[in-house]
């Protein structure tokens, strides 16, 4: 994977605001969905809101986290070509319904993500699971490793805090599969917050614990939102690492045609993303960090968050879209 300086990023500064409007209408048409119980039209109106906004956009993109493989996705899966064909060449990774359960059920921190890079500077990987685990900016380099046990990573968080064991709080998806780490983690002392689905907000979280409450993010999640994740705290400052899970000859072959020859490569946040990296969510149901759609009766509001690594700008938009007929 090639990475350039952010210095020589080919991505123009207007592309910030411009990619704002691909998650506001990707959450607007989910936001319609919310609390119906349908997850799959939940996704399916987002991911063509998503798509019918990326090909206006002034770019050469190539979707390379996106619904899925080509025979299992008919938009938006990987490698499809989106934009109007014109302008720079860029890597794109997106999730038009972070948290179709979520959506499904009206509950916190469903989002629509996406994140867009130079060509070559996301990591290009097959939809299986990931190993992850992150912590916000402030923290010395190594403090985490996916190596370490998860008692060595919260105490290694508390002493980096200067806090005691008891006041680190880690975010965790509730699985089966986490059931250990689980046990080991409350075993130290330290707290929980167990969240059914929506892992790109849970590690974005991170990075700013005296808000969302959450100091460290460990457990095993998607590929594509790992990269996603990535990206954006690439654009906030933080540390991330990440191991697919490649536990198949068939996944261990698949991984292969996209260029991953060591199966159990750790890869750091640099790796997953980098060069210069823009990054946008909108809420689609109320959450921690973002605000869900609100529909009054002659607007519709959104709330973004938007960040760029090459400026380490990050952006909150509250807008209010009085033109009912762009998102119909």
């Amino acid at each position: 994977m090639t990475a350039k300086k952010d210095g020589e990023s080919g991505l123009d500064r207007i592309l910030t605001l411009e990619i704002v409007r691909v998650t506001e209408r990707a959450a607007v048409a989910a936001a319609h969905l919310r609390g119906r119980g349908d997850e799959k039209e939940a996704d399916q109106v987002a991911v063509d809101a998503m798509r019918q906004e990326l090909n206006k956009l002034p770019i050469d993109g190539r979707v390379v986290i996106g619904e899925g493989e080509r025979d299992e996705a008919p938009m938006l899966y990987i490698g499809e070509e989106v934009g109007i064909g014109k302008g720079p060449e860029v890597d794109i990774a997106l999730d038009p319904l972070e948290g179709t359960t979520i959506c499904a059920k009206n509950l916190p921190n469903s989002l629509a993500v996406i994140a867009v890079a130079e060509k070559d500077s996301l990591l290009y990987a097959p939809d299986v699971y990931m190993e992850k685990i992150a912590i916000g900016p402030g923290f010395p380099a190594g403090t985490v490793s996916l190596d370490a046990t998860p008692t060595d990573n919260i105490t290694a968080v508390a002493k980096a805090k200067g806090v005691p064991v008891g006041e680190v709080t880690a975010c965790i998806l509730d699985r089966p599969r986490h059931a250990r780490m689980i046990e080991e983690v409350r075993a130290t002392g330290a707290a929980i917050r167990l969240i059914g689905d929506g892992d790109v907000a849970g590690v974005i979280h991170t990075t700013d614990p005296d808000e969302t409450g959450i100091d460290i993010y460990m457990g095993i999640g998607g590929a594509p939102e790992g990269v996603l994740a990535a990206a954006a705290l690439r654009c906030i400052g933080g540390q991330m690492e990440g191991r697919l899970q490649l536990n198949t000859e068939e996944k261990i072959a698949r991984a292969r045609t996209m260029g991953i020859e060591d199966p159990n490569k750790v890869y750091s946040m640099d790796e997953m993303a980098s060069g210069d990296v823009v990054f946008a969510a909108t809420g689609v149901t109320d959450g921690n960090m973002l605000s869900g759609v609100k529909f009054a009766r002659d607007a519709i509001v959104t709330h973004t968050i938007v960040m760029r690594s090459s400026s380490r700008t990050v952006r909150e938009i509250k807008a209010r879209h009085q033109d009912l007929g762009k998102f119909d």
